[in-house]
């Protein structure tokens, strides 16, 4: 695992709110039904789609809180949205995001899901 994923997964856990995101067994049942690469072409998909733009449009609402593994891994990994992105992740707001710090948050998103889901890393 990256050092700076591990990083920020241990940051992360020391917050009460972000802590508090678990998948639950419908998202766990999605997972294995739809397998690990399926669900990584859509975290990629959603956080390109709704977090790369430099003005997102309704930034800081454009991330669900259920309906898919991606929306709650997203909150428990503070990647929702930019102002969550620029506070935990220290990536600054109001500038499209570049590819590698597309790749880290991905891969922030990717590992959690695999740590609630025991899938080896």
């Amino acid at each position: 695992m990256d050092e700076q994923v591990q990083a920020a997964l241990l940051s992360l856990k020391r917050s009460a709110f972000r802590a508090k995101f678990k998948l639950s067994a419908k998202d766990l049942s999605y997972l294995h039904d739809k397998g690990i690469e399926t669900i990584r072409r859509h975290a990629f998909d959603f956080i390109t789609a709704r977090i790369v733009p430099a003005f997102p449009e309704n930034d800081g609402k454009q991330t669900p809180m259920k309906n898919h593994p991606v929306f709650i891994a997203q909150h428990a990994t503070a990647t929702c949205c930019r102002s969550c992105i620029s506070k935990w992740h220290r990536i600054p707001k109001g500038r499209a995001l570049k590819k590698p710090e597309i790749d880290f948050i991905v891969n922030l998103v990717m590992v959690w899901i695999k740590d609630q889901a025991l899938v080896p890393a």
